[in-house]
């Protein structure tokens, strides 16, 4: 029955794509122009599908996903497809109508996919399912072996921005929003509040992190907006958050607070992608390069190994860095201090 569904879903996909001449909703199709790294076998063109609940257009998470995707394709002659701003109870028929459509691999940005993700698996045994974010632990509960998780080291995330973090707070006062309860979330916030306490120290202060607010979703961005203005009033003066347009909305209220004030004394650094002057209030942003962990994957299906495996991403291996600094608003010698630390990190000696 529920294959029978995704065909029927995937039917109305497939012929609002003729009708239209385009994808599901924002998507960008036909990417690959094979003038990649040849991930073609005879006349065969491989093609990836993703899912988000978010807007591939909110400037934060959703967009960075996207955006790799689309990097990923054109480097390895891929052609793409996208439904976003999708709801929880749309997950598996998302994916399964992408399934159902004949696309070789399903790419899932978020640990949240994973109950999603393992179902399909199940009922697709031929498609391969990226999953970013994903445990180490769920490769193996694919009956099939077609699950391979991507996971950027969220400690380092966390570092990389606390870092910054504990050198620009005045307040001693640090905001995180969150946006669902993850793992990879909490491993953020833990990150980020040990860099930042640890750097506070060096530099003879007390950092502390406020309590985190979680917005139970991704797309509220009032919510980001109300959490970031009741954190402000508790003297949080620097930002950091995991909650794609949530976040969207917190910088707005940040960027109210600087103008009322008449001076940007309250900051925000981004992620997962480099944002800088997207809002005045950003001082940079924690980068992934979520697009070098699609590719291996992408070789791996050409090469018919896909799965069983977690592909990482890390300081060591270029897959996470430091964005653009606003020099405005960072001093050069708060900017030594922090390349200083990220090059601790890249050598394993940070906090050590």
């Amino acid at each position: 029955m529920k294959k029978f569904l995704a065909l029927m879903l995937a039917l109305v996909m497939a012929l609002s794509l003729v009708a239209c001449g385009s994808k599901p909703a924002g998507g960008d199709s036909n990417t690959g122009d094979g003038n990649g790294d040849a991930n073609t076998d005879g006349d065969k063109v491989y093609k990836v599908a993703m899912i988000c609940d978010s807007s591939i257009n909110d400037g934060g998470w959703g967009a960075a996903c996207y955006n790799a995707m689309i990097k990923a394709a054109e480097a390895k002659g891929w052609e793409t497809e996208v439904t976003d701003s999708i709801s929880q109870d749309q997950y598996y028929d998302s994916i399964a109508a992408f399934c159902a459509l004949g696309y070789d691999m399903i790419y899932a940005p978020g640990n949240q996919y994973t109950d999603a993700v393992l179902q399909a698996a199940e009922e697709y045994p031929d498609i391969a399912f990226a999953l970013l974010n994903g445990a180490e632990s769920t490769p193996a509960k694919a009956v099939n072996g077609n699950v391979s998780s991507l996971l950027p080291n969220a400690q380092q995330i966390g570092w990389i921005a606390g870092a910054l973090a504990g050198l620009m707070t005045e307040s001693g006062k640090l905001g995180f929003i969150g946006g669902m309860e993850l793992d990879t979330t909490k491993g953020k916030i833990a990150g980020f509040e040990e860099a930042a306490k640890y750097v506070g120290e060096q530099e003879g202060k007390t950092v502390e992190l406020l309590a985190v607010p979680y917005a139970n979703s991704f797309s509220d961005a009032p919510k980001g907006k109300e959490f970031a203005t009741e954190l402000i009033s508790q003297g949080a003066d620097v930002f950091f958050g995991d909650a794609s347009a949530v976040d969207s909305g917190a910088r707005e209220a940040i960027d109210a607070a600087n103008e009322k004030a008449g001076a940007i004394k309250i900051y925000d650094i981004g992620q997962p992608a480099d944002i800088l002057g997207q809002n005045p209030c950003i001082i940079c942003s924690q980068v992934t390069d979520n697009a070098a962990m699609i590719e291996v994957c992408m070789d791996a299906v050409v090469a018919g190994n896909f799965g069983g495996n977690t592909v990482f991403g890390t300081l060591e291996n270029g897959a996470l860095s430091a964005g653009a600094i606003n020099t405005e608003l960072v001093s050069a010698e708060i900017v030594e201090k922090y390349n200083a630390y990220l090059e601790q990190m890249k050598a394993g000696t940070f906090m050590k």
